[in-house]
């Protein structure tokens, strides 16, 4: 894996724990997590993004 790689995979996981944070004060709903979500793989194309939903 290369280093810019690591580096999307980090950068999506901070992202996908944001948002989780956000689905949990209750800031945006599930179906806005999962379209952010959608975004942030498509931006971040991190490779392990199954392993963390």
């Amino acid at each position: 894996m290369s280093q810019t790689q690591i580096t999307n995979e980090i950068k999506y996981k901070i992202a996908l724990s944001l948002l989780n944070s956000l689905l949990e004060k209750g800031l945006i709903t599930l179906s806005e997590l999962k379209e952010i979500d959608r975004l942030n793989r498509n931006s971040f194309t991190p490779a392990l993004a199954e392993v963390y939903v």
